[in-house]
């Protein structure tokens, strides 16, 4: 072969190559860490007025789902990642000695209620984790593999749906939803049902026969205490 054409065949074939590239696995804008940090973990705002704008469905098989469906880890941009970025928004008295990188802060646990020190370190940086109000494996299964893969990866790094939570109680909620767990601090109940609620409505999520009845008896408890 001729060192002409064999040049041609190496040119298609890097072209097959990129074109075999999803286009959809492009780099994520995120807010600015000024944005993320305005926001409020709490804040339901957005939330809609009723938990019957969710389609209720049965769970859909977990076949096919991979953390890496949502994105390789937290996504980065202008040099901060997602994690840092809530880290920065949901604690206080915060000590950053690059301007991203949270190295010590204070945590108001929504999940126990406590308060607890974040020092990041090999055996401490776990004390304090990012919590997926939605659990991406709940998310897979109430529609989310139906998503486009960016999509997933914006909502896997979405604001809406991270706090910063207490390791061992994000650790203890895993994968679940509403109707087999939800957080022991009882007076942050209704503001994680709302929030769950608000995140499944952004992302066209459903939610099953179990999950709804679990959020309905959550935000019947939260009129009564109004």
């Amino acid at each position: 072969m001729g060192s002409y054409r064999l040049r041609r065949v190496i040119a298609v074939l890097v072209l097959l190559i990129i074109a075999a590239v999803p286009l959809s696995k492009t780099a994520l804008e995120l807010p600015t860490l000024e944005e993320v940090i305005a926001s409020n973990r709490d804040d339901s705002s957005d939330v809609p007025a009723s938990l019957a704008v969710l389609e209720v469905k049965g769970r859909a098989p977990k076949t096919g789902y991979e953390r890496s469906e949502f994105g390789n880890g937290w996504s980065s941009s202008a040099g901060c990642d997602t994690r840092n970025r809530i880290l920065a928004r949901d604690l206080t008295d915060i000590i950053s000695y690059d301007g991203c990188k949270v190295d010590q802060g204070t945590l108001d646990d929504p999940y126990t209620g406590t308060t607890m020190a974040f020092v990041r370190g090999e055996t401490t940086s776990d004390d304090v984790q990012i919590d997926h109000v939605v659990a991406l494996s709940n998310a897979w299964q109430t529609g989310a593999q139906q998503l486009s893969y960016e999509r997933r990866v914006i909502f896997s790094n979405d604001p809406l749906n991270l706090m910063a939570v207490s390791g061992p109680a994000n650790e203890q909620k895993s994968d679940s939803d509403a109707a087999t767990w939800l957080p022991a601090n009882k007076s942050f109940r209704c503001t994680y049902i709302n929030r769950q609620v608000s995140v499944k409505a952004k992302y066209d999520l459903w939610v099953t026969v179990a999950e709804r009845d679990a959020m309905a008896r959550v935000l019947d408890s939260c009129k009564t205490t109004a």
